[in-house]
């Protein structure tokens, strides 16, 4: 079969790719260690998961609105009007098969052949690769580890042109922790305002998962200006543990949000109404899980960023949020493994984790920056601790 030319600009998930040898390895009968999903390790809440049941018993099982169930939609009105201060018409919400596809349906609405699309590095993985399928071109704003990681206003309007139709914020970030805080993101706002035509997509997916007693905001919060150009995307995967319930929703411009149905009702039609049930709950209910969560989260975020720099070779940000450290390895590029092969890159040196510690990790080329590597915490403390013990011990082999 002669398959499509716009498979030849994109790649497979880099992060899903690692989860896959890392789970070849396991049935092989080796002890791996996986860090490099994104998935919180916890249960889905009791009460979530009687929802589902009781919208099963009660024959909630057919299809629902291409955009989600009133009930939900209104869910979703009132979270963002409780946590975020935000007011919205139900013609402003979409439901989709989780926060990816919310961001998909968007870029494939709005897209024509030759936007752009600025995406700070390090990234998501997903976010340059969705934009290239929809005929669109990434505009990567690179940043530091001295400056958190964060994009200053200056260096993003230095990528605006013409051709720019959405900037995108992931806060707190996958993959580094990092998140925005008020006065940076007023900083962003005022260059924003000043180009009408850039439109923000901010994913707000680890709006909880928080850390230090950092106030989360968002930027349709803080510049009413932008909020009709702003589409907020969210979901309850993060925050509730319910990642196999693939549930996100998006907030924005009616206009937009009705191209989006349109789109959704041509592929995967609405979301499965066992799910949106039990998001209606998980929404609505008892929040004290989040915070529980949130307070596991941060202990095992100080114990790794604690371990991971006492290795010589290994400079690490303490993360303001989500559950990722996005460590440096510089430090052993050209050294040698005990093989006699030279560390060159991030993905020497995650092979040699995987090989050596049977640690797996993901390479910082994949999020747009190299010489870092990803990292995941949401892991058991007992998990976490093994996996560091065997990384000092393969970085201390490292001649």
């Amino acid at each position: 079969m002669n398959l499509s030319n716009i498979l030849t600009r994109v790649k497979p998930s880099p992060t899903i790719a690692v989860s896959m040898k890392a789970a070849e390895l396991k049935a092989q009968g080796k002890n791996i260690i996986s860090l490099g999903m994104g998935e919180p390790d916890f249960d889905t809440p009791q009460n979530i998961k009687e929802a589902a049941i009781n919208a099963i018993k009660n024959g909630d099982t057919r299809y629902t609105a291409v955009d989600g169930t009133n009930t939900l939609k209104e869910a979703v009105i009132k979270k963002f009007k409780r946590e975020n201060n935000l007011d919205y018409q139900k013609n402003e919400i979409i439901i989709s098969v989780g926060a990816k596809h919310v961001i998909y349906n968007a870029l494939v609405a709005s897209l024509n052949e030759g936007d752009e699309v600025i995406i700070p590095a390090p990234y998501w993985v997903s976010y340059p690769d969705m934009v290239l399928l929809c005929q669109g071109q990434p505009v990567v704003i690179e940043t530091t580890a001295k400056n958190n990681f964060k994009v200053s206003p200056q260096d993003l309007e230095s990528k605006i042109t013409s051709k720019t139709k959405w900037l995108i914020l992931n806060s707190p970030s996958n993959p580094t922790g990092s998140c925005y805080n008020e006065s940076e993101l007023k900083e962003l706002a005022k260059v924003l305002i000043r180009y009408p035509h850039v439109n923000i997509m901010s994913d707000d997916i680890y709006e909880h998962l928080i850390f230090d007693n950092l106030k989360f905001t968002t930027i349709a919060q803080i510049e009413p200006k932008l909020k009709d150009r702003t589409l907020v995307v969210n979901g309850v995967s993060k925050a509730y543990a319910m990642t196999g319930w693939r549930i996100g929703y998006g907030a924005g411009n009616k206009e937009l949000i009705k191209a989006m149905s349109m789109i959704q009702s041509q592929s995967t039609s609405c979301s499965t109404s066992i799910s949106q049930a039990a998001s209606v709950e998980a929404l609505n209910g008892n929040q004290d899980y989040i915070l529980k969560s949130s307070k596991v989260f941060q202990a095992r975020r100080d114990m790794v960023v604690k371990m991971l720099n006492k290795i010589n070779g290994i400079e690490c940000n303490v993360p303001n949020g989500a559950f990722y450290v996005f460590p440096s390895c510089y430090g052993f590029f050209g050294k040698k493994t005990p093989n006699g092969q030279e560390i060159k890159s991030d993905n020497d040196f995650a092979t040699y984790l995987l090989e050596e510690a049977l640690v797996a990790v993901v390479p910082g080329s994949a999020f747009g920056s190299a010489g870092f590597f990803r990292m995941s915490y949401a892991a058991s403390e007992d998990f976490l601790k093994d996996a560091l013990i065997r990384i000092e011990s393969a970085c201390n082999k490292l001649k």
